[in-house]
């Protein structure tokens, strides 16, 4: 069904709301226990906390100044609702950044033992918050643009791009600020990551199952009625025995796989069943938790 000028406005009017949401939580993360634990980070970002480590330029100030020619380079290379939404992301960011600043205080002074500390709750906090933008299609600029246009322009992988950027920033971090500093900073860059996908994937895992069966009608009755959940008919034949084959499938919760497999096997002990982990489903039945 094509959706009307109300659900675009209400879709859009969620994605703003929510990127200016995630950029609220990364300043908080970033002014709270990134700054008071002197610890680094990747792109502009990166660079930015130097800049104020150094000078006590106002990192929020400084990525915006910083971000002014590849927003510029964004609007004429790349996509017109990306740089849109990636301008929201940056402005807002960096408005929150100011804003925020005087957490900066709240949990100094930092001792050696709680370092590691920050850097856990540092890193799950910005990646929710990241994680957050980027699921909705937003993005904080920075070297995000540059990774977008080089793939565009260049076909060089965003993820080997973005690494090597933040591999450089993160290397003369370590120069000026202390080996030290550049490891605590790859535990908190790692966890960030890990929290950010844990988020734009979806935080409720689920699992498809590929079943096998001689009682194909009684296993899937029994999925469909006892479990309540969906179950579609592939058609399949076997590569040795060339017999017809219809195999049953089917995408659950990971709580609900238990039940399932008790239900299959109380119809079929001799079924055969695949189970795949999947990083997001939607619709019919499943929605996303953000976006």
């Amino acid at each position: 069904m094509k959706m009307t000028t109300g659900d675009v406005f209400k879709n859009s009017f969620g994605k703003i709301f929510l990127i200016i949401l995630g950029s609220l939580i990364l300043s908080v993360a970033i002014n709270l226990f990134i700054v008071p634990n002197k610890l680094l980070g990747g792109g502009l970002s990166g660079i930015g906390l130097m800049l104020q480590y150094i000078f006590k330029l106002p990192m929020g100030a400084t990525i915006l100044v910083l971000n002014i020619p590849l927003l510029i380079l964004s609007i004429l290379k790349i996509n017109k609702k990306f740089t849109a939404f990636t301008i929201l992301g940056t402005v807002s960011l960096s408005f929150f950044l100011i804003l925020t600043a005087p957490l900066n205080n709240v949990l100094l002074p930092v001792e050696e033992s709680y370092r590691l500390l920050y850097c856990i709750y540092g890193g799950a906090l910005s990646g929710i918050g990241l994680g957050i933008v980027i699921s909705n299609e937003g993005s904080t600029g920075g070297m995000d643009i540059i990774a977008i246009y080089a793939k565009k322009k260049y076909d060089i992988e965003v993820g080997v791009v973005s690494f090597t950027i933040n591999f450089l920033i993160v290397a003369a971090g370590s120069v000026l600020f202390g080996f030290n500093i550049g490891l605590y900073t790859l535990i908190s860059m790692y966890i960030n990551s890990t929290v950010m996908e844990k988020v734009i994937n979806g935080l409720n895992r689920r699992k498809m199952l590929l079943i096998v069966s001689e009682k194909e009608k009684e296993v899937s009755d029994a999925i469909m009625h006892e479990c309540s959940r969906g179950v579609t008919i592939l058609y399949g034949e076997g590569a040795y025995t060339s017999h017809k084959k219809n195999i049953m499938y089917c995408v659950v919760s990971l709580g609900q796989l238990p039940q399932i497999k008790r239900v299959i096997k109380s119809m079929d002990q001799e079924a055969f069943i695949s189970i795949i982990d999947i990083a997001e489903v939607q619709g019919n039945g499943f929605k996303s938790p953000i976006g």
